[in-house]
């Protein structure tokens, strides 16, 4: 896959509103690396980029020049069907992700055949010193841990997490708020203790409040529990 021929691919699906938005949402990265591409167009590339099984040239070359080549990246690797292939572009892709939307929008399709490997390597991840490798390392675990393969010990990893990073902080919120909404009795001690720092705890509670699988009594609770400064 020729890069010069993939920049103006992309060049010729730019949308220039939707790069503006992009921009406002999407802080910490430069406005212009951002071409403005929306992410079903990009979706579509990266599975005929899979189905043509020319990509591994592409994900060798990191860093990328632009934000769709990183997200492009993300849907390869989420779209990649063997385990060890898988996991071993994504590891050399991890310390390259810099925003939230590629690190969230990155999902590989065959973790939910493999979640006893998914498991140990998110116990490495949300030990990172890198923002998006926690943030993925969370995401990963409210994405595939908080059903049918819940464990208790599950909530507690992420309650122990301690950042400055806004991005790390905001997932461990998400988790909490999702883990409410799917094991409700098992979790919500760690809002009664307030397990949490203060400002997490306390976005976990909005999120809580904003969800519809909450039932409104159990949310007017949850709002009782706000830290007040």
């Amino acid at each position: 896959m020729n890069k010069t021929d993939l920049h103006k691919e992309l060049y010729s699906l730019q949308d220039l509103k939707y790069r503006d938005m992009q921009i406002k949402i999407i802080p910490g990265i430069s406005p212009g690396s951002i071409i403005g591409v929306r992410t079903p167009e990009l979706k579509t590339m990266a599975k005929d980029i899979l189905k043509a099984g020319n990509y591994k040239g592409f994900l060798e070359e990191l860093p990328h020049q632009y934000f769709e080549e990183n997200q492009l990246q993300a849907f390869i690797i989420s779209g990649i069907k063997d385990l060890k292939e898988c996991m071993e572009e994504l590891q050399r892709f991890l310390p390259y992700v810099d925003n939230w939307a590629t690190c969230d929008q990155m999902s590989p399709k065959i973790f939910k055949k493999h979640k006893d490997v998914l498991l140990t390597h998110i116990k490495e991840w949300i030990k990172s010193e890198r923002t998006y490798t926690v943030r993925f390392g969370v995401g990963m675990l409210m994405e595939h841990f908080l059903d049918e393969d819940y464990d208790p010990k599950y909530p507690e990893m992420v309650a122990k997490l301690r950042s400055e990073e806004y991005y790390v902080n905001m997932m461990i919120a998400w988790y909490f708020a999702t883990a409410l909404s799917r094991q409700y009795e098992s979790v919500l001690p760690y809002i009664e203790q307030k397990r949490l720092d203060d400002w997490t705890h306390n976005k976990a509670i909005q999120k809580s409040v904003e969800s519809r699988r909450i039932t409104e009594e159990r949310k007017l609770y949850l709002k009782s529990l706000k830290v007040t400064r």
